[in-house]
């Protein structure tokens, strides 16, 4: 079993890339705003119990999946209200089964998150919609995230179709997945 583990920043194509590669490999997805909107309906988003909800139900969601040795694509943006050593936790959730957690960077240009910020199915998961808004925080260092394992695959999404992004993570996974 093995998880796909898409990051990127605010509006780099996440979910959007994941449901493109959902079309070749039909693996289900478990992206960021599930666990994020649970954890803000009943919370403010930063606070205390929010990041502890948070961080459960995405350690839940893995820890079935590995008892099940159910792969999956699990989206993430990076940000400072998430523990780092999580990802730790969820990376040894999976290699306790002997699953692989192939991680997939996403990147694009600030001028291309400018661009893509107000999109409407955006609007859809709750996501961060306002630019100025999106400045402040990154000005703030709300984005700041020590640095993840290295992808097997980075992708600037800017220079790249949703589609033919997720053709080449495709290809990549397949690689390294009968490699070994």
């Amino acid at each position: 079993m093995h998880c796909i583990f898409i990051h990127g920043p605010v509006a780099s194509g996440k979910l959007t890339v994941a449901r493109e590669l959902q079309k070749l490999s039909p693996l289900p997805i478990h992206h960021n705003h599930l666990a994020v909107d649970a954890a803000l309906s009943l919370f403010p988003f930063g606070s205390d119990p929010f990041r502890r909800m948070r961080e459960q139900l995405w350690r839940t969601a893995f820890q079935e999946a590995a008892r099940a040795g159910q792969s999956f694509i699990f989206t993430f943006a990076p940000e400072a209200t998430v523990r780092r050593g999580l990802i730790d936790e969820l990376v040894e959730i999976i290699e306790a089964v002997a699953g692989r957690v192939l991680f997939v960077e996403l990147t694009c240009s600030q001028a291309e998150i400018a661009q893509r910020i107000d999109a409407t199915e955006r609007a859809r998961h709750g996501k961060l919609l306002s630019l100025e808004l999106y400045q402040e925080l990154r000005e703030q260092g709300a984005f700041q995230f020590p640095a993840l394992p290295t992808p097997v695959i980075s992708i600037d999404t800017g220079k790249m179709k949703a589609g033919e992004a997720a053709t080449a993570i495709h290809s990549k996974v397949r690689s390294v997945l009968n490699d070994n």
